[in-house]
């Protein structure tokens, strides 16, 4: 049975689309937004479960997405998706308190488990994080 509201967040396309196919069967509605502005707008009308953001993400504040989704919206369930595997990147982006880290390598194994996961109100972090450089 597919469940779950999840706004995707990417600057990249083709990265949304390759990861709208994969969570379609899996949840009830998958939203694509490119943008800050976008995504905003899209928090405020969609009222997703869980919002899936490419860390670098350009933001207007200059910081991280995760820093401004949190500010902003402390009460949503957010995932974090991100090509950099430094610890020292996944400890800043866990810090801000948001739920999951996917790697965007591992996307395709990990990310379902991860929305799973984090709507059941569980933390994510890719397996083999560090063992991905």
């Amino acid at each position: 049975m597919r469940q779950g509201r999840i706004l995707l967040a990417d600057k990249h396309s083709t990265m949304l689309a390759g990861i709208r196919r994969l969570l379609e069967d899996v949840v009830e509605t998958v939203l694509m937004v490119t943008d800050e502005k976008s995504l905003n707008h899209a928090l405020e009308n969609f009222n997703p479960d869980v919002v899936v953001a490419d860390l670098s993400l350009p933001t207007a504040a200059g910081t991280n997405i995760a820093r401004v989704l949190r500010k902003n919206h402390p009460g949503i369930k957010v995932i974090i998706l991100s090509v950099h595997d430094e610890q020292s990147v996944i400890d800043e982006v866990m810090a801000t308190g948001v739920e999951g880290f996917v790697l965007k390598n591992r996307a395709v194994i990990d990310l379902i488990p991860a929305i799973r996961g984090v709507m059941q109100g569980c933390k994510y972090i890719s397996p083999d994080v560090n063992e991905a450089s």
